[in-house]
């Protein structure tokens, strides 16, 4: 899945404006939120509806994967990460939990130039909405690297299992770090409206429960 050293140069020179800074805010709210993940993992199952398949979490802020690893949920685990800094980040998090020979670290960009096509049953990309200011989330290329039936949660939110006392005591460092790495409000008819100006294929619908989510399913091929 991972494309020639050259290729992967080019995507990490379009993101030199990131900062060590911005990265270490990423790093630290990764880590922040890993009492949230379990409970993040149950809601995810609920959508996604199975115990196997191929599952990818894209993006940043990424964590999640590794309830559903400990959970048994997936049979193959890979993260497709940027910006650059990142692959560093979680190679090194693989190794401190002893689970680097189960998950793939993938380094890439937002359209997911480093994964191949109808290889993914379930996406998931966290904050994919709401930090244009690090990327641009391209929902096209998401469904490109779908299975036909496979589907993508992308967006963000605690999902609606997690306990108000986790919340609550995550909650305000959260909020800092997110306005400092420059996240922004997101509106359910701008959200809807970008959908549509995406043309994506498949079946798109926005969840509100648990956050502000947009759930893509891959239509199977016609036999």
């Amino acid at each position: 899945m991972t494309l020639p050293p050259r290729d992967v140069k080019v995507f990490l020179n379009m993101n030199s404006s990131v900062t060590s800074v911005n990265l270490e805010l990423i790093r630290e709210i990764n880590r922040l939120w890993e009492p949230v993940y379990p409970y993040l993992a149950q809601y995810i199952h609920e959508v996604y509806g199975r115990e196997d398949g191929k599952i990818l979490e894209v993006g940043p802020f990424c964590g999640v994967i590794f309830a559903l690893l400990r959970k048994g949920i997936g049979s193959f685990f890979s993260i497709a990460t940027f910006p650059q800094g990142m692959g560093d980040f979680f190679r090194q998090e693989v190794r401190e939990k002893k689970i680097e020979h189960n998950i793939e670290i993938v380094e890439t960009d937002s359209s997911l130039t480093a994964v191949e096509e109808n290889r993914i049953d379930l996406v998931i990309f966290r904050g994919a909405f709401f930090f244009p200011s690090l990327f641009r989330i391209n929902f096209s290329e998401i469904h490109r690297v779908l299975k036909p039936k496979g589907i993508a949660l992308i967006g963000g939110g605690f999902g609606k299992f997690t306990p108000d006392a986790v919340i609550k005591d995550i909650g305000e460092r959260s909020r800092e770090l997110n306005r400092r790495i420059g996240k922004i409000e997101v509106k359910e008819d701008k959200l809807r409206q970008e959908i549509e100006k995406s043309h994506v294929k498949g079946k798109a619908e926005v969840i509100l429960e648990g956050g502000l989510w947009v759930l893509i399913r891959k239509e199977a091929i016609p036999s």
